[in-house]
């Protein structure tokens, strides 16, 4: 069983920088896939931006390619979304996630969550 803790969420001005931060316990970290998604009110949860156990592969939605950059540290069981250049539309909750599934995109194919962080853009 993998507990995961999100942290970094916060309000920013649009244009700003937010790093999310995602704790791993209870597992062997370096066999999973992550994932971040994110879930603005009243829409469905959408994914955001994953990565393979090694980090050597790390698929992004087309919205935030290019601005957001996830990566992983193995040896501090965490992995990280580094969100530049932040949007209103990037408003939502950020959930981190674990995956045995290869490196899905689809939120079914990971088995653990965390319980989200909130950020916030504003105009």
């Amino acid at each position: 069983q993998v507990q995961l803790v999100e942290s970094g969420g916060g309000l920013v001005q649009a244009g700003g920088s937010l790093r999310l931060s995602c704790a791993a316990s209870g597992g062997t970290f370096s066999r999973y896939a992550m994932g971040w998604f994110r879930q603005a009110l009243g829409k469905e949860r959408e994914f955001v931006a994953a990565i393979s156990w090694s980090g050597a592969s790390t698929p992004y939605a087309d919205s935030v390619k290019g601005r957001f950059t996830i990566s992983r540290d193995n040896a501090k069981n965490t992995v990280y979304l580094q969100m530049n250049s932040l949007k209103p539309e990037d408003t939502a909750v950020y959930y981190c996630a674990a995956s045995l599934k290869g490196i899905p995109i689809t939120s079914t194919w990971y088995a653990y969550w965390g319980q989200g962080t909130q950020v916030t853009v504003s105009s």
